[in-house]
């Protein structure tokens, strides 16, 4: 089985849905989790907070260095993922359709690398 990331994207700057249209995103949410789990696909999951609460740190000339905010200056930053186990590319979109109408966001999937051998 080969694990996959659903990464769903925020748009900085557009106004939140309305509190009644959060609740039901959220309540949808919860149901792909569950949906997830029942199939024995979730692995990992959670939502994000804001890009501004980021840190990032890096190390330049060997010092490390901390700054505030995203790494990089976009409109669409990472607002929650999704670690799932499935057979195939074909499978993960299938959840991705369904996680995508869930957060009423565009979802992005990703395998990730294969592990080398023994």
């Amino acid at each position: 089985m080969k694990q996959y990331m659903l990464s769903v994207h925020d748009t900085q700057g557009a106004a939140p849905p309305p509190p009644e249209v959060m609740q039901q995103m959220f309540d949808d949410v919860d149901k792909v989790n569950q949906q997830l789990q029942d199939a024995g696909a979730w692995v990992f999951g959670g939502g994000l907070t804001e890009a501004s609460d980021a840190t990032v740190v890096r190390v330049e000339g060997g010092r490390v260095l901390t700054t505030d905010g995203p790494f990089v200056e976009t409109k669409e930053q990472l607002g929650g993922f999704w670690i799932i186990k499935v057979r195939d590319l074909d499978e993960a979109l299938a959840w991705a359709e369904k996680a995508t109408a869930a957060c009423r966001a565009p979802v992005e999937v990703r395998p990730f690398q294969d592990e080398p051998e023994s």
